[in-house]
């Protein structure tokens, strides 16, 4: 047990090594200083060229929105019928059908959201074309998407008074160039000298021990689950995601992809304190995500190693822990830290079955995407947590009586209306999802579908429910993963979750950038003995007290009615 805890330890050391120098490169990259990698300027001189874009061009946030809207629709049309047509196209050598219209519809808003909800199967559900000339290209530009906007919220910040925010463009194309590509790259030959497949050969077969010939999937699985974690993206290459051995064949491999879904995250909250140039500020937002993830990590590790209730009234030894849902190479402490990580994260990939985790692991699994601003998805973390912050900054100056500011601008009405909207966005969309769904379930359960209603769940009672919450609050959270007790692969969830998807991804980017737009142009207050400091240690708790009380009023009613009711009636 010593040695699952040293694992935990140095898989999270060795992101630090790496995440905080990566957070110093980037905002140099993005400030247009000198790195390393200016080698690669001729490559995006050519991008720009062929696509006709000035990188110099100077845009304001209304722009930035427009482009980032314009070219998300263009991805969304191509994919979805890539997506319907996979079965007449080239590169499809196990014969994969085309998606169902709703299928695609889901599909193809969640891998252009980032958040990478699969309702098909990897292996069977898609061909190799549309693994990575649609999956793998939209992890690629999905999370440049969300770095870029975030760098248009850093912008505003590090010039005191301006209506000039950078080039969209840009940002996007080293996000790619400069970051996710050369990374990808790196982890794609870790992974592939380690057992993942990266070839394009059909299903290989083998007799099996018992004398039965099994069909064994194959392909270019090592690409694909590179940029997966890089971009905290999610979406398996194969159903079982992470669970399966080729996806992840041993514990090396685990740490790898551990610590490539955790590094970028944390190195943009580092990139924002050097790039506005209040690095204490950046360390202390760093601070309470971490201590944010500790308080969900922790009771989740003692909840896994203590085993179930349930077998241990029966007699049963649990010297590992609860193992039911999980790979014994790699372990209960190793499943459960990858389950913490990757719903503060929104990576959403998973290496053990969350269905089959203890009740309270089921809790803070989804209290984790709820509050979904610890650390968070490549660039969209620092902005959901930007929310937070305007919140923090507008409790403080009510309570000692002086206009809210943030870093010399002053937080008015329209500022605060914004980010009072994008929070109560969050808490709307996931129970009014979930209150739908139960409703439908309970009351037309025999409705003539094509699925029906009453076979959706596999489990009864409180973990059916939290069933469904958890598909609702990973949609909304761009996360992904998923409790697999629910047959979701149908028009209700398809659509349901598209919607939710949709929503959940692209107003809460919209609300931070027109908070810093708008708060940008403000002319600039200096310091005085009675502005409120945001890079202390009083307004860093204040901050965390924020988040705790937001998301505790939210959402408590609803985790009382599945995971909280679900362990106390284990204790029975």
């Amino acid at each position: 047990m010593n040695t699952e805890f040293l694992g935990i330890i140095a898989t999270f050391l060795l992101t630090l090594v790496i995440a905080i120098p990566l957070g110093k490169y980037l905002a140099k990259v993005f400030a247009g200083e000198k790195v390393w990698t200016d080698f690669l300027k001729p490559l995006e001189s050519g991008i720009y060229k062929l696509s006709g874009i000035n990188p110099k061009e100077q845009m304001d946030w209304k722009q930035h929105l427009k482009v980032l809207v314009l070219i998300n629709t263009v991805w969304l049309v191509y994919g979805f019928f890539i997506l319907l047509y996979q079965d007449k196209l080239p590169f499809n050598p196990d014969g994969n059908p085309g998606m169902p219209a709703d299928l695609a519809f889901n599909t193809i808003i969640s891998f252009v959201a980032n958040c990478n909800l699969q309702h098909y199967s990897g292996e069977s559900g898609v061909s190799y074309l549309s693994q990575q000339y649609v999956l793998m290209f939209l992890q690629f530009v999905s999370a440049a998407t969300g770095i870029a906007a975030a760098v248009v919220l850093f912008k505003a910040f590090r010039d005191k008074t301006t209506t000039t925010l950078g080039n969209f463009w840009e940002f996007f194309v080293k996000a790619i160039t400069r970051l996710l590509l050369p990374l990808s790259i790196v982890v794609a030959l870790l992974l592939t000298f380690n057992g993942t497949p990266a070839s394009y050969d059909g299903k290989d077969q083998f007799i099996s021990l018992q004398g039965d010939t099994v069909h064994v999937s194959r392909g270019p699985a090592a690409q694909m689950i590179a940029i997966k974690h890089l971009g905290t993206n999610g979406g398996g290459y194969f159903g079982a995601n992470s669970a399966h051995p080729f996806e992840n064949p041993n514990y090396f491999t685990n740490m790898v992809e551990m610590i490539a879904q955790t590094i970028i995250p944390i190195a943009m909250v580092i990139c924002f304190g050097y790039f506005i140039r209040r690095r204490k500020l950046g360390w202390m937002i760093f601070g309470v995500m971490t201590i944010g993830m500790l308080l969900l990590m922790i009771p989740s590790l003692t909840s896994e190693l203590g085993g179930n209730p349930a077998l241990e009234k029966l007699g049963i030894a649990q010297t590992t822990g609860a193992m039911e849902g999980k790979e014994v190479r790699i372990g209960p402490a190793a499943t459960t830290y990858w389950s913490t990580l990757t719903t503060i994260i929104s990576t959403g990939s998973v290496n053990g079955m969350h269905d089959s985790t203890m009740p309270l692991t089921g809790l803070w699994q989804l209290l984790g995407m709820m509050i979904n601003g610890l650390y968070g998805g490549c660039g969209v973390g620092i902005l959901n947590y930007f929310i937070y912050l305007i919140i923090a900054v507008f409790i403080s100056g009510l309570m000692v009586g002086r206009t809210p500011e943030f870093l010399g601008h002053k937080v008015e009405a329209r500022e605060v209306k914004i980010a009072a909207i994008i929070t109560l966005l969050s808490p709307f969309l996931i129970l009014a999802g979930t209150a739908l769904a139960s409703y439908i379930f309970t009351t037309n359960g025999d409705a003539a579908w094509a699925v029906q209603p009453k076979n959706w769940l596999n489990n009864p009672s409180f973990h059916g429910f939290s069933e469904m919450l958890y598909e609702v609050t990973s949609s909304n959270a761009n996360n992904g993963s998923g409790f697999e007790g629910l047959g979701d692969n149908n028009m209700f969830w398809n659509v349901l979750t598209g919607v939710v998807i949709f929503l959940g991804r692209f107003l809460p980017i919209i609300g931070p950038l027109a908070i810093a737009g708008l708060l940008a142009k403000k002319k600039y207050i200096p310091e005085s003995a009675g502005t409120l400091k945001t890079d202390t240690l009083t307004f860093s708790l204040m901050t965390f007290a924020v988040i705790l009380v937001l998301n505790a009023l939210s959402y408590f009613p609803a985790l009382a009615l599945g995971p909280i009711a679900e362990y106390f009636t284990m204790l029975k």
